[in-house]
């Protein structure tokens, strides 16, 4: 196994240590449960590219052992409860970093100076932890985070196979400052109804990923704009109406708009694109409760059938009524001299 993925799945309890027979593994995601505990020595011991266990609630110091990963390309241990200074090892031997995010934890002590010396380091977030001191003046030399990438999204600079592709979590990438996507962000989480804000679709984004949120609404006609995106993903939401239409956002499959109540191209196939959700799941309950409906009829008419063949002419007809009783005591019968020659 390569690639393994199982985030938002409310997982608890403490990840084992027995990585050790996961040798081949190259990228691991274990965001968004209710893990507990320390990192397992044994993690240091993998080959990974990515490894992410942001949103648990996972503490104390990095393991020394992870500084033996040193094909890491994205480490996020956000949003949990680590704690201890963050270590002057990854410079030393997670020199191929591109993200490091140790956000919303409780690591305290300084910046070591040793970060500035990650040239391929391109996203730096410890936001939101007990860090003390000053700004180290050497993160001038972080050129990476200057320097324009020649590729499209962080998300393809690691090497791993195009088959693995589908469980990596896609980053979302700005052009603009980070704040702003901050602002993006938080707005979904203070909006009562939980919808996408319209600004976003005034973006330049190149990525961006919705998916898994509970978000409600439709998607705003604002996203026709985004003309530079290379991945989008709104799947498994609460989204309804008419997805809007521009080259870009039809250019994506199905796949990207699965798990909702959406219509329209690229969704439409078979039907037209005037006919809403909402019709289509009515006339598919009309038709559903039309053979339930029928169901019942047949079960009724049945019954009756065989009340009116049978019993009813044991009431009203007095020789068949004696006939039925004398065939049941002659039964009884049998089935007692039976019982009570099996009894000797």
């Amino acid at each position: 196994m390569e690639c393994l993925s199982i985030r938002g799945n409310l997982l608890s309890g403490e990840i084992p240590d027995c990585w050790n027979h996961w040798r081949g593994l190259d990228y691991l995601n274990l965001e968004n449960n209710n893990l507990t505990g320390k990192i397992p020595p044994s993690l240091g011991h993998l080959n990974l590219s990515v490894l992410n266990l942001r949103n648990n609630d996972m503490f104390g110091e990095l393991p020394s052992t992870l500084q033996l990963s040193t094909s890491l390309i994205i480490l996020d241990l956000s949003d949990n409860h680590f704690s201890g200074s963050v270590p002057t090892w990854i410079r030393d031997k997670l020199s191929k970093l591109e993200i490091l995010s140790l956000r919303s934890n409780s690591f305290d002590g300084h910046i070591p100076q040793k970060i500035c010396q990650l040239q391929s380091l391109r996203i730096l977030d410890l936001g939101n932890n007990n860090i003390s001191g000053s700004i180290p003046k050497c993160f001038s030399n972080l050129s990476a985070m200057a320097n324009k990438s020649n590729q499209n999204s962080y998300m393809f600079q690691w090497s791993i196979t195009l088959t693995n592709l589908f469980c990596m979590r896609t980053l979302l990438v700005l052009k603009r400052r980070v704040d702003e996507y901050t602002t993006v962000i938080e707005s979904i989480k203070e909006s009562p109804n939980r919808n996408i804000p319209d600004e976003i679709g005034n973006m330049e984004l190149e990525s961006l990923d919705l998916s898994m949120n509970q978000l409600n609404g439709e998607i705003p006609s604002s996203f026709s704009n985004l003309n530079f995106l290379n991945h989008f993903n709104v799947s498994n939401n609460n989204l309804t109406g008419q997805i809007p239409t521009s080259t870009q956002l039809q250019s994506f499959g199905n796949f990207s708009y699965m798990g909702n109540h959406l219509y329209g191209p690229p969704l439409t196939k078979n039907r037209s694109t005037n006919r809403t959700p909402t019709d289509v799941a009515n006339n598919g309950s009309r038709s559903e409760g039309s053979n339930v409906n029928w169901l019942y009829v047949s079960i009724v008419l049945g019954f009756v059938m065989e009340f009116s063949g049978v019993v009813a002419p044991l009431f009203y007809i007095r020789s068949w009524r004696h006939a039925y009783y004398r065939k049941l005591d002659h039964i009884g019968r049998k089935l007692y001299m039976s019982w009570a020659t099996m009894g000797r």
